[in-house]
């Protein structure tokens, strides 16, 4: 009996706070019994980049040929020299302490093997595989990370070796070599890392899980190349079952995910189920959220009495996060949102700022011209490497509070404290959902689900994810941006402290090509404006028009900026 005391409390001590992750009928629970809902982001672009994340994809899509790339221009050592600074930088304790600051409580972790393990052609002697400190010294600080904040990490192989299909981008797969299906030896490779990484973290609390095959992707029997009409599947379900039997080996108590075919959708001829502490993953992008949409995987949880959990997701608006949060919160379904960073990101939590030495660059690759000198080309991108760094990053609040606050708070929230007297710029209307803070008609992509119904939302791509289209502006009074695209009956709001009550006059900065109109109301709808802007000749030839006698009271008042007619760009009004 004090035997069984005695390792009882050496269990509870092994595991901190006793939180290690199981799995219960179809629920994922702590030690406590407690439901965990996963919030998670993953860390896309940290140890496997694709090339719309460093805006190469026209160019250069998977990894190798983004290496390929900086060799030509800054040499091998110069290359490697970037990938260390990008690295570090990439993924530091100021990001996960931020990460739980503003919410999640997980994080997916897409890894690459080649920073584990040589690929097998590289292998000195072959069949034996060589294994490399950086990713596991990597993986071991970010644990720490996650640790000292009580928050899990799942490991994700995204890029396994030979790569496991044929969208190649995401697993940085080279077609001149075998994948990871035309070859024993990188399944078998894939199959000792695994082993590796659970005899190393056997004994975390804190690993959430091992998700073992990111997004397979392979026409093994059917026509699509990516597997979307796979009706076995049998290579896939052997692979992964073989990788849980060796994780099994040092491993009995993290949760094995497993992702099916067709970029983690098709479950098509599961085999019977092979270990009792195992979660369904799937992915979601660009679709309804509704219960339709995920009906499938409600089903197979159901079936197998399994929980779910959707591993990744992302890339649109911030109406769509909404809605999938809300559709995933009534079935007690995880998520781990992608990505983090990436340059010149509006649909994430943290965006990468672009420089004009790296836009040439950029520029060269595509469109060939004179060379940038090796020189030139470090610099720019050991400055795109240090732009990686969280106190770098700029921060996308407007993206956080969609996917926390929003889910179940209709209310709005300033942007920024605007005073009246004062000068407000268009771009910095309120926070919240739309129907609160905004009204415009492209506001989400839904391309998935319906061909016609792909939109950029903001078809600006600056600033923020919201529908309202946000561009560049080069007025000379201006805070970078612009609201353009207007159409009639949309609209924006603004929260703005007066500091007296008086009637004002609101000088509004515009440009466009056809007469407009705007109105101004406050909070209940009353009146308080009606403006007309007539043509300026050109879409960025700036013009103030003047309407005084607006009523304001002391203290907070709420306007709204209705469009009228349409076709007018919004810098900014001055309130005097």
């Amino acid at each position: 009996m004090k035997r069984a005391i005695l390792l009882s409390a050496l269990l509870l001590s092994q595991f901190g706070t006793s939180q290690l992750l199981k799995t219960e009928g179809q629920k994922i629970v702590n030690d406590k019994g407690e439901n965990i809902q996963l919030r998670g982001l993953g860390l896309g672009g940290w140890m496997l980049q694709e090339g719309y994340m460093l805006k190469t994809a026209d160019f250069a899509g998977p990894q190798y040929k983004i290496k390929e790339k900086i060799t030509e221009l800054i040499g091998e050592d110069g290359m490697r020299n970037f990938y260390k600074a990008y690295l570090k930088n990439g993924v530091t304790k100021q990001d996960i302490d931020f990460l739980t600051k503003v919410g999640f409580n997980s994080i997916r972790l897409p890894m690459h093997y080649d920073l584990y393990t040589l690929p097998i052609e590289k292998e000195p002697v072959k069949g034996k595989n060589m294994w490399l400190e950086e990713g596991f010294k990597m993986t071991d600080n970010l644990l720490k990370w996650c640790a000292a904040n009580k928050i899990y990490l799942i490991l994700d192989l995204h890029a396994a070796p030979g790569g496991q299909g044929n969208d190649v981008n995401i697993s940085d797969n080279d077609k001149t070599k075998p994948s990871l299906w035309e070859s024993s030896e990188n399944q078998e490779k894939t199959i000792a890392l695994w082993k590796k990484l659970a005899e190393r973290y056997k004994d975390e609390p804190w690993i959430g899980g091992y998700d073992l095959i990111n997004e397979p992707n392979i026409n093994f029997t059917g026509k699509n190349p990516n597997g979307t009409d796979e009706m076995s599947n049998a290579p896939l379900w052997k692979l992964q079952k073989d990788i849980t039997t060796a994780i099994r080996e040092n491993d009995k108590k993290h949760i094995i995910f497993i992702e099916g075919n067709g970029w983690g959708n098709n479950y098509n001829g599961l085999i019977p189920i092979w270990d009792s502490n195992m979660v369904f993953s799937f992915h979601k992008y660009w679709n309804y959220n509704n219960d339709e949409t995920i009906q499938s995987i409600l089903d197979l949880r159901k079936k197998h009495n399994i929980p779910i959990w959707l591993g990744e997701t992302g890339e649109n608006s911030n109406v769509w996060f909404t809605e999938l949060i809300q559709l995933l919160n009534k079935h007690n379904i995880g998520y781990a949102f992608w990505p983090m960073k990436k340059i010149d990101n509006i649909a994430g939590i943290t965006n990468v700022k672009i420089t004009p030495e790296y836009e040439k660059l950029l520029n060269y690759w595509k469109n060939g011209g004179e060379k940038p000198s090796k020189d030139y080309a470090t610099k720019a991108l050991m400055k795109i490497a240090e732009n990686y760094k969280f106190s770098n990053v700029e921060i996308k609040n407007d993206v956080i509070d969609a996917m926390f606050r929003q889910v179940t708070d209709d209310s709005t929230k300033p942007f920024k404290k605007h005073q009246a007297p004062g000068r407000i710029f268009a771009s910095e209307y309120d926070l919240g959902r739309m129907g609160s803070a905004y009204l415009d008609k492209d506001f989400i992509n839904l391309w998935v689900s319906d061909p016609k119904k792909r939109s950029e939302w903001n078809s600006g791509q600056q600033m923020r994810n919201d529908g309202v289209d946000i561009y560049l502006c080069y007025d000379h009074i201006t805070n970078t941006y612009y609201v353009g695209k207007t159409e009639a009956g949309e609209w924006l709001q603004y929260t703005l402290n007066a500091k007296a009550d008086k009637n004002y006059t609101f000088s509004i900065r515009y440009a466009g090509k056809n007469d407009a109109g705007i109105r101004l109301e406050d909070a209940s709808g009353k009146l308080l404006a009606k403006v007309s802007l007539p043509s300026t000749g050109g879409d960025e030839n700036w013009k103030t028009v003047s309407v005084k006698n607006v009523p304001l009271r002391n203290g907070i008042n709420t306007i709204r900026l209705h469009v009228e007619s349409g076709g007018s760009n919004l810098n900014y009004f001055e309130i005097q």
